[in-house]
Parts: C-alpha cells; sequence; structure tokens
C-alpha cells in the first residue's frame, strides 16, 4: 500500500522526479523490495524546498484538498518522500484511490 494511516490523516509515500518537465502524478510504483509509493514529477528543481512546495501544491490540486492539508514530513531532500495529509482518512483513502487508478 502507499499509504498509511496516520495521526489526523493519512501518510502517502511518494517518489518525486524534480525538473520533471512537467507538474503531474504518474500512479503507483512498487520497488523491487516490495514497497509502493505513488509517482509524482515537477518542474520546480530541488533547491530551497521549491520541489517539496511544488509536490505539496501539485498533491492538493489532485485530491481536491487545500494546500494547508498537505506537507511534506519526511524525505525533504530525497527523492523518497512521506507527504501527511490532514482530513478524514476513509475520504482520504478513496481520493487517493481514484488518483492512483488515473495515473
Amino acid at each position: 500500500m502507499f499509504f498509511r494511516p496516520a495521526k489526523d490523516g493519512l501518510d502517502l509515500f511518494v517518489r518525486l522526479t524534480p525538473r520533471g518537465g512537467e507538474d503531474a502524478v504518474d500512479g503507483v510504483e512498487e520497488t523491487a523490495d516490495g514497497r509502493s509509493h505513488l509517482k509524482a514529477r515537477v518542474r520546480a528543481a530541488p533547491e530551497k524546498g521549491a520541489a517539496n512546495a511544488a509536490l505539496e501544491k501539485l498533491l492538493a490540486a489532485s485530491l481536491g484538498l487545500p494546500r494547508r492539508s498537505v506537507s511534506v514530513v519526511a524525505g525533504g531532500t530525497a527523492r523518497l518522500k512521506t507527504v501527511r495529509l490532514s482530513g478524514d482518512a476513509r475520504d482520504l483513502a478513496e481520493r487517493l484511490g481514484a488518483l492512483a487508478a488515473k495515473g
């Protein structure tokens, strides 16, 4: 599963590609060790938190959430990140399922 329950929402596992040509979510991917994550890319460079901010904005827009409900909580300088989504966990899981199906 590419997300898990967290206090007041869900933690989402994301593999981010900065300077990816466009801001987009590209579905779910499984790594060789069996872990799953959502693939995303942003135009922003990985400098001074610009790529993380672009990721937060992309996810908020893609999931129909307020920007303040999305924040990178781990992996700030890594490609593999944990993003906290604040809100009702069941509703968030449904939104993530729909988003993953598009990608």
